[in-house]
């Protein structure tokens, strides 16, 4: 039996009425979710911070943070940007990471890892500080008295630090302490001894002028037997030896003869 061909414009009509069940349909599902997303029952609650929190407590970050909390979290739990709560976080100081996570139904957990500062960046009291890992940070830390200072290009920093911490190891059986390091613009080591005394390292690798200091912690003894003047500053920049002057003495002590004169 022959079937009639369906006129077009019924085609057309039956078309577009799927069509517009279809939309229908989408827009329906488009307002239940976006109901469900805005439901009260998805505002986040609280915010659980765990963690490195020795120099922050919930006052202090609810003080540093609520107006722009307040505006990050205004969308619910289930649509709030984890990397703005972050980067918030990250930008308190002492604060050096933040890991944030959803806890269902409507809470935030935030994971800190804090700085831990050893010494100023710069002058002391600059609010410049390094951390163990050797990044410089900003932050006023509550006890300053026992930081040394660490001085040079702010992206040298890392390396100024792990030189630092090798001299200082170096000259700690002398009973004598490092209170500053500088790499200079020009490329050169200074440093100055907790008994005032300063110290020219020059240029060089670390090797090199953990070499420089080794040769000079070796024979220092010698010298203070013979003299008993403080040391007042040393310089390292001669190949063969290093030059030194005492309070009292009014010679400059040549540990190796050498006519040498110091690279710069």
């Amino acid at each position: 039996m022959a079937t009639t061909p369906m006129p077009l414009d019924v085609k057309l009509m039956t078309a577009l009425t799927h069509a517009l069940v279809v939309l229908f349909a989408v827009l329906c599902l488009g307002a239940l979710g976006t109901w469900l997303v805005r439901h009260p029952v998805w505002t986040v609650k609280a915010i659980t911070v765990q963690g490195d929190v020795t120099h922050q407590n919930a006052v202090s970050f609810r003080a540093q943070l609520a107006t722009q909390m307040k505006t990050r979290l205004s969308s619910s739990f289930l649509t709030v940007d984890l990397q703005q709560v972050r980067e918030l976080f990250e930008g308190v100081p002492w604060v050096r990471q933040a890991v944030v996570q959803r806890e269902f139904p409507n809470r935030l957990r935030v994971t800190l890892q804090e700085h831990q500062a050893v010494a100023w960046w710069g002058e002391s009291g600059s609010g410049r500080l390094v951390s163990q890992l050797g990044e410089v940070f900003e932050a006023s830390p509550d006890d300053s008295d026992n930081l040394p200072e660490l001085a040079g290009p702010a992206e040298q920093s890392a390396q100024v630090w792990a030189l630092y911490q090798r001299l200082q190891a170096e000259l700690a059986p002398l009973e004598l302490g490092l209170e500053r390091l500088e790499l200079t613009e020009r490329g050169g080591w200074r440093a100055q001894l907790d008994n005032g005394a300063q110290v020219e390292l020059g240029r060089g690798t670390p090797d090199e002028l953990l070499a420089r200091t080794r040769r000079f912690s070796a024979t220092l003894s010698q010298l203070t037997e013979r003299y008993a003047g403080a040391l007042q500053s040393v310089d390292l920049r001669y190949p063969n030896g290093y030059a030194l002057r005492l309070r009292g003495v009014t010679t400059v002590t040549d540990i190796a003869p050498t006519t040498t004169q110091p690279t710069r």
